[in-house]
């Protein structure tokens, strides 16, 4: 048997447009985030990167850097 592997779902332009949105916000302010990801659990932190040519958003917590892929993110809470 081979494993079925889940589709991300599909979110229009306005919708990636608001996470962006937010997430430039985020950055310029220093606020802190939640992140919900696609299939994975949420992440809490500060933005301290977003790189366009990678499409990754570096999120930092207690000296911990995690990246993520702009597509899998699916909310962005600023706290």
């Amino acid at each position: 048997m081979s494993k079925v592997k889940k589709k991300r779902p599909t979110r229009d332009e306005f919708e990636l447009e608001e996470i962006g949105n937010s997430l430039v916000e985020a950055h310029d302010e220093k606020s802190e985030v939640i992140l919900d990801i696609w299939e994975k659990e949420a992440i809490q932190g500060q933005i301290i990167k977003m790189d366009s040519r990678t499409r990754l958003i570096h999120i930092e917590k207690d000296s911990n850097i995690t990246k993520v892929p702009f597509m899998d993110i699916m909310k962005v809470s600023i706290l």
